[in-house]
């Protein structure tokens, strides 16, 4: 039975996913293990298998069963999330549960494991939901990362427009006062001309870099 082969082989399974995760990732960039990836999606799948098996000979799906399902489904979005904060790619999302898959069915072809083709399929039918809730919300949750940053570079933009325009206005509104030659060159209109040309300096190297990462951070990639 496949649940029991889960079971008996839930340590070297969880590994083995590791292992491939550890493979796409720099040594130093490894993300840690989440609360709602492989181990658990592992006691779902098992869960379900029993379950089946206890059904056995029933027509569809009791409410047992769909409950199972809803729960991977929960867990899998979840873990989407989570992995967005993890810096994954979504191709990354989905090879984080084909590779329980693929260590399924390694193990057991190494073990001659004795596995039906209809546990196989329910097998294939959890990581497949499983897959698609987690790419859904990893999408959904990037999206709103991505329009929170667009927000804000549009606030950013707003002040340094405004500020810019300001200190502008005040250095052409000294400067022509100065060319009249109703004021001198020391005076007050001299050191607000000063003053607001060092100003113009300042926003543009204290904010355009923060616009141009914000900028990097909102623009769409294959990632």
């Amino acid at each position: 039975m496949l649940h029991e082969f889960l079971t008996l082989n839930r340590v070297e399974l969880i590994g083995r996913c590791r292992q491939k995760i550890a493979k796409r990732f720099a040594p130093s960039e490894v993300p840690s293990p989440s609360a709602h990836g492989v181990p658990l999606l592992l006691e779902q799948i098992t869960s379900i298998l029993v379950r089946q098996q206890r059904m056995h000979g029933r027509n569809g799906a009791g409410p047992e069963s769909l409950s199972a399902t809803t729960d991977i489904g929960r867990a899998a979005t979840l873990h989407g999330t989570e992995l967005l904060t993890q810096s994954y790619s979504i191709d990354q999302v989905v090879r984080d549960y084909g590779d329980l898959c693929q260590a399924v069915t390694e193990l057991a072809v190494e073990k001659k494991a004795a596995i039906s083709a209809e546990e196989f399929r329910t097998l294939n039918g959890c990581l497949d939901n499983a897959i698609a809730d987690a790419a859904t919300s990893f999408g959904s949750a990037r999206q709103n990362d991505i329009d929170n940053q667009a927000q804000t570079l549009h606030a950013r933009l707003n002040h340094f427009t405004a500020e810019h325009r300001r200190l502008v206005e005040v250095a052409v509104q000294s400067f022509d006062a100065m060319q009249s030659g109703s004021v001198g060159l020391n005076g007050a209109t001299a050191n607000l001309l000063r003053h607001a040309l060092n100003e113009l300096k300042s926003p543009a190297q204290r904010t355009l870099p923060e616009i141009h990462l914000l900028s990097e951070a909102t623009t769409v990639t294959s990632r």
